[in-house]
């Protein structure tokens, strides 16, 4: 199939912090294929918006107001309908505690929020070369955690 026919990936992302979104959109954009990204503000708006429609991939933030990426997390794998749902946190966060929590409450993977434009392309790059939609990839620990540097 010719990939301009194929449907865009929908990619949520939970993220309070308004520069965050906006280098993370700007990335998107420059990939090779459609993506079609939406913004939760807010755990609280995570969590009505996953109600209403069903991401491909989801990036969820740690530091969040209203209802924190860890409370999301819990709340998200608990439901069995979000079962097939890939979960990367997309995190500043680098100690081994969160780490540890998101390895366990099973989120997918752990992207270190990076510095610049070009480090976020190719942590993008190597998550969207997974193949999500034939396999829910739960890597061991020591691939957990995909660091920009």
């Amino acid at each position: 199939m010719n990939a301009l026919h194929e449907d865009p990936t929908h990619v949520m992302l939970a993220d309070d912090d308004d520069d965050d979104y906006f280098v993370f959109s700007l990335a998107i954009h420059e990939l090779s294929f459609a993506v079609l990204l939406t913004r939760a503000e807010n755990g609280d708006m995570l969590m009505k918006l996953l109600e209403e429609k069903h991401p491909d991939i989801l990036f969820l933030d740690m530091l969040m107001p209203c209802k924190s990426g860890h409370q999301c997390l819990k709340e998200i794998r608990a439901n069995s309908k979000y079962d097939s749902l890939p979960i990367i946190v997309y995190s500043s966060l680098q100690d081994l505690n969160n780490i540890e929590f998101c390895y366990r409450e099973g989120s997918n993977l752990y992207a270190i929020k990076p510095s610049s434009l070009p480090e976020l392309k190719n942590v993008l790059e190597r998550i969207f070369s997974i193949d999500w939609k034939k396999m829910l990839y739960f890597p061991p620990m020591s691939q957990f955690v995909i660091n920009p540097a």
